[in-house]
């Protein structure tokens, strides 16, 4: 059988990364085969696009070349991690996929979401995640708990006018595709985010098992 694409998704300061894995050792417990990725990154290669994407030193890139470097780190993502893990039946857990590009460089950059859609047709052949969890809070609570933790990259850099588009993007995605993807809000504890995660994937994979 195919594996299963969870994707978790969301402004800055939500703990995707935290829950991601909260989610992996959940799977793994159970007994699954559990890959957990992120993006930009997964490879080398992506790795190394991820380093330029986010330097405080690339300030002066322009919007296209930000989409276009995102695009080209998902396609080694995919070809190196995504499919093959789902090739050989595994659960794949990614710390952002396709949803963030719509988010940041649709809604919050301004690019035609047509020419975004185009060239995610290209990089991923239509390669969608099965459930996606987005993790939602204000935009001014995200940002404050990454300062907290000395996160400090070109996007946090940006002004709260646009988060604030990148989290409406994600919102509208979320109204757009309500079976794929689960908003939860993540201003309550760890724990009680992590349960309603919970809550939605085991149903899910219920679901999928009848």
């Amino acid at each position: 059988m195919k594996g299963i694409f969870i994707s978790f998704e969301g402004i800055e300061g939500t703990g995707k990364s935290t829950q991601a894995k909260l989610l992996a050792d959940y799977l793994k417990e159970k007994g699954y085969r559990v890959i957990q990725t992120m993006e930009p990154g997964g490879t080398r290669i992506s790795m190394k696009i991820r380093e330029l994407l986010l330097s405080l030193d690339s300030r002066e890139m322009d919007n296209v070349t930000e989409l276009l470097l995102y695009n080209a780190a998902r396609v080694q993502h995919i070809k190196e991690v995504i499919e093959p893990a789902l090739e050989r039946g595994d659960i794949v857990i990614t710390d952002r996929f396709s949803d963030s590009t719509v988010a940041y460089q649709g809604f919050a950059r301004g690019i035609d979401l047509r020419l975004i859609e185009s060239l995610d047709m290209i990089a991923t052949s239509r390669l969608r995640p099965d459930i996606t969890i987005l993790l939602d809070i204000d935009v001014k609570t995200g940002l404050a708990r990454n300062r907290a933790l000395n996160k400090n990259d070109r996007l946090e850099l940006e002004d709260i006018s646009f988060h604030e588009k990148v989290r409406k993007g994600f919102i509208q995605i979320a109204a757009r595709e309500p079976e794929r993807v689960k908003l939860v809000d993540c201003s309550k504890g760890l724990d009680e985010v992590h349960r309603a995660v919970i809550e939605i994937i085991s149903g899910f994979l219920e679901e999928r098992n009848r």
